[in-house]
């Protein structure tokens, strides 16, 4: 995914922006690994091989999620993944 991209994308559910972060780049700087999370309802969209990930919640499956997040647990700077949200560690 370019960068760029992250421009023409908007959460599925509220149409709200959508924060970015990057995980993994190739040599021209396309974005293989990441997260994108909407700012108003904090849902989670896993970036994989450069393919944004934003299926409604009914047609995901957290056990399929489940391993990147946990790859990416470094980076979520102690956030947890609750119905497909991202949360604070003490929620």
């Amino acid at each position: 995914m370019k960068i760029t991209t992250i421009n023409k994308l908007c959460c599925p559910f509220d149409k709200a922006d959508l924060a970015l972060q990057i995980f993994a780049q190739d040599l021209e700087q396309n974005i293989l690994e990441g997260l994108l999370t909407c700012k108003t309802c904090e849902r989670y969209y896993p970036i994989v091989k450069g393919i944004p990930i934003m299926s409604p919640d009914e047609y995901r499956e957290f056990k399929l999620e489940q391993p990147l997040i946990d790859n990416w647990k470094n980076h979520l700077q102690g956030k947890k993944t609750e119905n497909f949200r991202l949360t604070n560690s003490e929620t």
